[in-house]
């Protein structure tokens, strides 16, 4: 009995989860632990081969890590991209892939791709999602 419990709970979690970040099936995962010096195409390189992407979001902080908001169309795009890109190597440094916890009414979408939005840049004050 405890098992189903804990089981209903867990899919009602997700589901929770899932309304928080997904809008008409996209979804938007934070990539951290990104070198400086990355641009637009290099996060575009990682990630295009798991599905559509419809925006990237990236931020270049004064002090490293760098990190970005890879917008897919499909949620189960999203969760390939997690699933294959967490913890992996690049230039030196363990890749961090998850659900960007900020709601879909703050994820920007209504804009075009991700070269519509300039670019990478943003100075201190932000962080992690």
């Amino acid at each position: 009995m405890r098992t189903v419990l804990a089981s209903f709970e867990r899919a009602r979690l997700v589901g929770s989860l899932r309304s928080l970040h997904v809008q008409e099936g996209m979804a938007r995962i934070y990539v951290g632990n990104l070198p400086l010096d990355i641009r637009t195409r290099d996060i575009e390189d990682l990630f295009w081969k798991y599905g559509r992407i419809r925006d990237i979001d990236l931020k270049t902080p004064s002090r490293p890590p760098a990190f970005a908001f890879v917008s897919f169309e499909n949620y189960q795009d999203a969760e390939d991209a997690i699933r294959g890109r967490d913890g992996v190597q690049f230039e030196g440094a363990r890749l961090r892939c998850e659900l960007s916890r900020g709601s879909a009414d703050q994820m920007g979408y209504g804009g075009g791709r991700y070269g519509d939005r300039g670019g990478g840049g943003g100075g201190g004050g932000g962080g992690p999602p």
